[in-house]
C-alpha cells in the first residue's frame, strides 16, 4: 500500500504543485490526485455514490479542488492511495492533535452498536503509531482471538466426493455421467463432523488477506499465530458463496461481528452506503451519526444517574394527527418529575457572527420549535460541536414570544465527561 495522506473534514485538496505551501489546500501530488479525480468520476457514472464523501470543484487559477465531506474513516484506492479523514475537532494542532483526535473518533465509533466493546477502547492506546486501517485490522484481530479462547466451531457439514468405496448415499445423477464406465468407483456424499465450516473459511481468508496488508509489526505477528490455530480449515475461495451458507444461531453467536467485518475486508461492504468496484477499500463513517450516537451515550450516562430518563429517537408525536403524517423524531427527550426537555444534535461548525444566526440553518430552528409545541415543553436545545471561533461564547438562547425558548450549547469532545456534567448543572 502507498504512503497515507492526511485530511481533515471540510480540507480542501489540490493537485497543482503552485499552491502547494497555501495554508487554505491540502496538496497531494499530481499524479495521485488525478487517481483521486479519476475514482470519483468513475465511481458516480456507475451510479454509486463516492461524490457523497468528497465533491470535485472547480477554482480560477488553482484548477481542480476536491472537497473532503462530513465523512471520516479510511479510502484505499486500487492504485494504492490510502486517505485518511480524521473528524474536525477543535483543539491542539499537529502530532498530538492527531492522535488525540483517533483516540476520540474510536471512542466515537464504540458508541454505535454494532462496533461497541472494550476492544476500541484499548486500541486508542495504540492511536499514536498506528494508521485508521492498522487500527480496523487490530480490532479484527481482537475478535478473533476472542473466538478462539472460546473454541472455534465444529459442524457437520456434507462432501460429495468420487471414491474408489461407498460411504453415504450414491449421487445417482452424477455416478451416471462420470462413472458409467467405471464401475469400481461411487459418486457419493456423506456428512463429516469437522472444523472446516463457512464461517471459519471466511475467517481464515480475512486472516490471509490482512497478512499481505499489514505494515504493523504487531498486527503481522498476531495474524501468524491465529493462522496457526485454522490450519484444519480451507481458505474461503468463494466468498459469496460462502457468506449464503453462513447462519448465525445460538452456535455460531461469536461469529456474528467477525462476519460483519470479513465482508468489509474482503467484499468491500462498507459503513457507507457506497460500495464501488474502483477503490479497495471503503471505511468511512458518516459523522453526523456518529456524532449524535456518541452524544446520546454520553447523556445517558451522565444524565441517567441523576435520576432523569432518557429517550432516544423518541417517536411518540407526528406533525399531522388526522392522518398521521410526517413523524416527528428527536434525538433526545429527557423527561424528570414531570418536566421534559428535547434536544437535537448538530454535526456543524457555527460562526461567531449574530447577525448571520451563528450560522444556525433556518429549517432546524423550524424544526425545534415544532418539537417544543409537540412536546408541550417551552424547554429545547440544540447541541453543536465546539470550535475555536465559538470557545467561550456567552450563552445563546432564543425566545419565541409564546412560551418557547432554545438554548445552544457547545460540546466539546475532548472533555465530554465534563462537559456533560456542565449541560446537566445548566439545566437544572
Amino acid at each position: 500500500m502507498g504512503k497515507l495522506f492526511e485530511v481533515r473534514e471540510f480540507d480542501k485538496i489540490i493537485g497543482n504543485p503552485h499552491y502547494r505551501e497555501d495554508t487554505r489546500y491540502r496538496y497531494l501530488e499530481e499524479r495521485k490526485f488525478q487517481k483521486l479525480i479519476d475514482f470519483l468520476h468513475e465511481s458516480s457514472g456507475a451510479g454509486t455514490d463516492g461524490l457523497d464523501f468528497m465533491k470535485i470543484e472547480y477554482r480560477r487559477g488553482v484548477g481542480e479542488v476536491v472537497l473532503v465531506r462530513n465523512y471520516v474513516g479510511l479510502l484505499q484506492l486500487k492504485s494504492g492511495i490510502q486517505i485518511q479523514i480524521l473528524p474536525k475537532i477543535s483543539f491542539c494542532s499537529g502530532e498530538e492533535g492527531e492522535t488525540k483526535t483517533k483516540r476520540i473518533f474510536l471512542h466515537m465509533l464504540s458508541s454505535i452498536k454494532d462496533f461497541s466493546g472494550r476492544e476500541f477502547l484499548e486500541a486508542s492506546l495504540n492511536a499514536d503509531h498506528m494508521n485508521l486501517y492498522e487500527i480496523f485490522i487490530y480490532l479484527y484481530l481482537q475478535e478473533v482471538k476472542k473466538l478462539v479462547s472460546r473454541g472455534i466451531a465444529s459442524g457437520y457439514m456434507e462432501q460429495e466426493d468420487n471414491l474408489h468405496y461407498f460411504r453415504g448415499k450414491l449421487l445417482v445423477s452424477k455416478q451416471l455421467a462420470l462413472n458409467l464406465v467405471h464401475r469400481e468407483r461411487f459418486y457419493v456424499a456423506w456428512e463429516e463432523f469437522h472444523k472446516n465450516r463457512p464461517e471459519n473459511r471466511i475467517v481464515k481468508a480475512t486472516l490471509i488477506y490482512l497478512s499481505g496488508r499489514t505494515k504493523n509489526v504487531k498486527n503481522a505477528k498476531e495474524i501468524k499465530r491465529l493462522l496457526s490455530v485454522f490450519m484444519p480449515v480451507e481458505a474461503s475461495k468463494c466468498y459469496e458463496k460462502d457468506f449464503s451458507l453462513v447462519v448465525i444461531d445460538r452456535n455460531t453467536k461469536n461469529y456474528e461481528r467477525l462476519m460483519q467485518w470479513a465482508k468489509i475486508f474482503l467484499m468491500n461492504q462498507s459503513f457507507t452506503a457506497f460500495s464501488g468496484s474502483f477503490s479497495s477499500q471503503t471505511m468511512l463513517f458518516p459523522m453526523e451519526s456518529l456524532y449524535e450516537s456518541y452524544v446520546a451515550q454520553q447523556i445517558k450516562k451522565v444524565f441517567g444517574r441523576a435520576g432523569w430518563e432518557v429517550s432516544c429517537q423518541d417517536q411518540r408525536y407526528f406533525l399531522f394527527v388526522e392522518p398521521k403524517k410526517f413523524s416527528l423524531r428527536p434525538d433526545l427527550v429527557l423527561t424528570r418529575e414531570g418536566r421534559t426537555v428535547v434536544m437535537d444534535t448538530k454535526w456543524k461548525m457555527l460562526r461567531k457572527n449574530r447577525g448571520q444566526n451563528y450560522g444556525i440553518a433556518q429549517a432546524d430552528m423550524y424544526q425545534m420549535y415544532a418539537y417544543s409545541k409537540k412536546y408541550h415543553t417551552p424547554e429545547v436545545w440544540l447541541l453543536y460541536p465546539v470550535n475555536d471561533e465559538m470557545r467561550g461564547h456567552t450563552p445563546i438562547k432564543f425566545e419565541s414570544g409564546d412560551g418557547t425558548c432554545l438554548r445552544l450549547f457547545l460540546v466539546d469532545l475532548a472533555r465530554i465527561s465534563e462537559n456533560m456534567e456542565e449541560l446537566r448543572k445548566e439545566l437544572e
